[in-house]
């Protein structure tokens, strides 16, 4: 008789436990739900205290019956579904059709699957915590509210197919907000002037204008650049000014779920979907040689920065083995987490430094290599020290108009000898990174240098509008406006595609005419529940059930 008996959510997840569990244990999947709300009707009794109305998921009724059946053989049952609120009620479902006391010590949780995390929840198996559960039930009722009072409203008054739901309007009026701005954009004109000189050591450089009477102002027309020029051309062009300081950037945390389906949209063009599906499967377990089936990666729906004791301790012995002193830290660092994140998990990281992508390769598919050795540098590299460089500023005063270049040498490549930050990230992380201008390199300069134009000339512009939203956008203003959570930006995302309120054009989101005529609708006569204030609201309201 097998003496106990896990049940977690994926059948992905199988494989990899039953490697290390050994045979007094028999690992069984309820697939996701198996009770849920009914899909073609209501299902929740407004007038009696919001009760909801819950049934057997109707293609689960076989994976009851078989847990069921399981369960009668079995002397212990540990429920083991994700470490999260779905996870919670799921695990409150299963004991429910099980004849679980949910008050018994029957649930499990771990943070990745391996060996040392599962034995180590078995050994502190708890109650299923009501906290969880009441949260997830709230969403699920509210959005049930939301979704199935306003989509037969929108069938009734414009076409059969739309919906509305709580997050998935707000995201589709980001998109018409952003549409609106573009229409009503109106470009302005404005030149750039540069000149380009050498000094007493013959090599070329370029300054470009940055200042008039002293302020930062643009130049509107080409009249303005013209007289611009002429005082440059006739101009005694000598150094006004040299200066030097170093400049230090930092890098960036490790992955939430967010930065992630962002940083592998940019690098690799992966949907937010395919990137969750690639890390699910990392997260399950992949067949590594003699180790057999080992999950790669910790929990990846998870909005923390946070790094465990036992991750720093082995990174710091890792970095100890194979880097020299300069590129360590003497303390570990810490990252601030953004307001609001729920800290459930803590970031996304390998579960074993010391598999690293290399040693990986052999047993990875391209994709899965991928983002493991995105995961696996941007970890690492958050624990190196800066990177550093000197940056050396030089103006030129012409009659008040000041020209002005910048030179960067790296003086310590840091942690960018691993992992290299994108620009977008750049421009957010805390500390200051090289100048996007002082990327040419100067030839040594003095202050009253004399220097000789070789030539100089301006270059129409026309300010632009803003840019529509990619999906690796769109999930950033989402997090960043506190709508959803990491579970739920995939399919925010998949959900106004599907539903056609937007099509992709060159890669970012387009809205439909069906999405401006429900947005209106929806804007007019439902604004206190369609706004990214009720929702980021309800999201606090949710973790403080939590």
């Amino acid at each position: 008789m097998t003496k106990n008996l896990i049940i977690v959510e994926s059948p992905g997840k199988i494989k990899t436990l039953s490697k290390f569990l050994g045979k007094d244990f028999v690992v069984e999947a309820s697939k996701g739900h198996v009770i849920d709300l009914p899909p073609s009707r209501f299902g929740v009794s407004t007038e009696n205290g919001f009760v909801p109305d819950f049934h057997v998921v109707k293609d689960r009724k076989e994976v009851i019956l078989r847990l069921q059946k399981v369960a009668r053989t079995v002397d212990r049952i540990y429920l083991a579904p994700d470490p999260d609120r779905e996870g919670e009620a799921i695990s409150w479902h299963l004991a429910n059709v099980l004849n679980i006391d949910p008050m018994s010590a029957c649930r499990i949780t771990f943070n990745s699957i391996t060996r040392e995390d599962v034995l180590k929840s078995l050994e502190q198996p708890r109650n299923i915590d009501f906290a969880l559960v009441n949260a997830q039930q709230s969403r699920r009722i509210l959005d049930r509210l939301v979704g199935y009072r306003l989509s037969p409203l929108l069938w009734q008054k414009i076409c059969l197919g739309l919906s509305a739901g709580r997050v998935q309007s707000v995201a589709v009026a980001l998109i018409c907000q952003r549409e609106k701005e573009i229409l009503a954009f109106k470009p302005e004109e404005y030149w750039t002037i540069t000149a380009d000189v050498k000094g007493d050591k013959q090599r070329k450089f370029q300054l470009k204008l940055v200042k008039l009477a002293g302020r930062k102002s643009t130049v509107p027309d080409k009249a303005s650049a013209d007289a611009i020029l002429a005082r440059i051309k006739t101009a005694d062009l000598r150094i006004t000014t040299v200066s030097s300081r170093e400049r230090r950037q930092t890098p960036p945390p490790p992955f939430i779920t967010s930065t992630m389906q962002a940083e592998a949209a940019q690098k690799f063009g992966f949907t937010p979907r395919r990137t969750m599906s690639v890390a699910q499967k990392l997260y399950e377990g992949v067949e590594v040689g003699s180790e057999g089936q080992v999950g790669l990666i910790t929990y990846m729906r998870t909005d923390s920065v946070r790094i465990a004791p036992e991750g720093l301790s082995e990174l710091k012995d890792f970095l100890k083995e194979n880097f020299s002193a300069e590129y360590r830290l003497e303390h570990a660092r810490s990252f601030k987490m953004k307001k609001g994140a729920q800290d459930a998990h803590e970031a996304i990281r390998p579960t074993s430094v010391h598999r690293t992508p290399e040693s990986m390769a052999p047993f990875l598919k391209p994709e899965l290599l991928k983002l493991y050795s995105l995961i696996w540098k941007r970890y690492v590299a958050s624990q190196m020290a800066d990177a550093r460089y000197n940056v050396v500023t030089v103006e030129v005063d012409v009659d008040g108009a000041i020209l002005q270049t910048a030179g960067t040498t790296m003086i310590f490549d840091g942690f960018t000898s691993l992992y290299n930050v994108s620009k977008d990230e750049d421009a957010e992380l805390e500390a200051d990174g090289p100048a996007e201008e002082g990327k040419q390199k100067l030839p040594p300069l003095e202050k009253g240098e004399a220097l000789q134009l070789c030539s100089c000339g301006g270059e129409q512009h026309f300010t632009a509008p803003p840019p529509r939203y990619s999906e690796s956008s769109l999930i950033k203003t989402l997090e960043k406006e506190g709508i959803g959570r990491p579970s739920t930006y995939a399919t925010i995302v998949d959900t106004i595609q599907q539903r056609k309120y937007v099509r992709k054009v060159d890669g970012r989101f387009q809205p439909s005419d069906a999405a401006f005529v429900v947005n209106y609708i929806l804007e007019k006569c439902f604004s206190d529940i369609i706004n990214p204030g009720f929702t980021a609201s309800m999201e606090n309201s949710l973790d403080r059930i939590e």
